[in-house]
C-alpha cells in the first residue's frame, strides 16, 4: 500500500471468495473445481482437435464456429478458475493490481466474445435451414472464418473503456474484494471515491451486449424453428431440431446465469457468487457434453481423430 496525503492507496487486493467455508469444505470445493476443471479442458480440447484433424468438419461453418466457440471456453475458464484453486487453498493472498485488471479485462471480453459467438452459430443455424440453396455462398468457409474473426475482435474491444476507467480509480482501505474473482462491483465498492457514470457505463454496456445478442439470439430461431416445422417428418427435420435444441441449450444456460448477475446491479453476496461460479464453470464444462451427445457428426469425427475408427 501507498500512503498520499494520509490516504492509504491500495496497490494489491485480497480476493474473499468464499469465507463462510472452513478447510474442509474449501478442500472439497477445490476437489470439485480441479475435476470440473480438467473436465473442461478435456472436452473442449477433444472438440478442438476433431474440428482441426478432421477435413469433413473444417469445411463445415458450424463447426468452424463450434472450434472457435471450444477454444473461447478453454480460455474463458483458465482466466478464473487456476487463480480461484490457488485462492481456496491459500486464503489472503494478494493479487496484484495489475493482475486484478488484467483478470478483469479478459474475462470480460472472453465473455462479450461468448455471447458474439453464439449470437453468430445462430446465424449460421438460420442461413442454414431457412436459406439452403443460398447457404453455400452466404456462408463459406471464408465468410464463416471472418465472421468469427469478427466476433474476437469486438470482444476484445468491448470493455476497454470500462476497464480502462475503473483502472483509473484510486482504491483505498481495506483491500479485500468480496468476491472470487475481479468484478466491477466489489472493485468499484473499494473505490475512495463513488464513481456512478463509471458504474453507469459499465452496467450499460453489459446491458447492451447481453440484450442485443440474445434478442438476435431468440429472433433467428424463431424463424428456425418456423421452418423446421415446415419441413416433412423425418430424418432431416429430426437431425435441424437437435442441432437447434442443442444451441438453445448453451444458450439458456449461459444467458440465464449472466442476466442474473450483470443486468440486476443488486445481485451480489453469496447468492451472485453461486451464479457467477455456475456460469464461469459450470456452463463450460456441459457445452461439450451437449454438442458433441446430441451430434452425431462430432461423435464419428471423435471416433475418427482420438481412437482412430473410421
Amino acid at each position: 500500500m501507498n500512503v498520499t496525503n494520509n490516504t492509504i492507496l491500495v496497490t494489491k487486493f485480497i480476493l474473499l471468495g468464499f469465507p463462510s467455508l472452513d478447510w474442509l469444505s474449501r478442500t472439497l470445493l477445490c476437489g470439485l473445481l480441479s475435476l470440473a476443471y480438467a473436465g473442461t479442458l478435456a472436452g473442449n480440447l477433444c472438440i478442438v482437435w476433431a474440428v482441426l484433424r478432421d477435413h469433413h468438419l473444417q469445411r463445415l461453418p458450424m463447426y468452424i464456429l463450434l472450434g472457435n466457440f471450444s477454444w473461447l471456453e478453454i480460455s474463458y475458464v483458465t482466466t478464473t478458475v487456476p487463480r480461484m484453486l490457488s485462492d481456496l487453498m491459500s486464503p489472503s493472498a494478494p493479487i496484484s493490481f495489475q493482475a486484478c485488471f488484467v483478470q478483469f479485462y479478459f474475462f470480460f471480453s472472453m465473455g462479450t466474445t461468448e455471447c458474439l459467438f453464439l449470437s453468430a452459430m445462430a446465424l449460421d443455424r438460420y442461413l442454414a435451414i431457412c436459406h439452403p440453396l443460398r447457404y453455400p455462398v452466404l456462408m463459406s468457409p471464408h465468410s464463416c472464418w471472418v465472421l468469427a474473426s469478427s466476433c474476437w475482435l469486438c470482444g476484445f474491444l468491448w470493455f476497454i473503456v470500462p476497464v480502462t476507467l475503473i483502472s483509473q480509480l484510486s482504491f483505498c482501505g481495506p483491500n479485500t474484494l468480496d468476491h472470487f474473482l475481479c468484478d466491477p462491483a466489489p472493485l468499484l465498492a473499494a473505490s475512495c471515491t463513488p464513481a456512478p457514470r463509471t458504474e453507469q457505463a459499465c452496467y450499460a454496456l453489459s446491458s447492451l451486449i447481453i440484450f442485443a445478442t440474445i434478442l438476435f439470439i431468440l429472433a433467428s430461431y424463431r424463424l428456425v424453428i418456423r421452418a423446421v416445422l415446415r419441413l416433412p417428418t423425418g430424418a432431416r427435420r429430426h437431425k435441424a431440431f437437435s442441432t437447434c435444441t442443442s444451441h438453445l441449450a448453451v444458450v439458456g444456460l449461459f444467458y440465464g446465469s449472466v442476466m442474473v448477475t450483470y443486468v440486476n446491479p443488486a445481485a451480489s453476496g453469496s447468492s451472485g457468487k453461486v451464479v457467477t461460479l455456475f456460469y464461469t464453470v459450470g456452463t463450460p464444462l456441459l457445452n461439450p457434453l451437449i454438442y458433441s451427445l446430441r451430434n452425431k457428426e462430432m461423435k464419428e469425427a471423435l471416433r475418427r481423430t482420438l481412437l482412430g475408427k473410421r
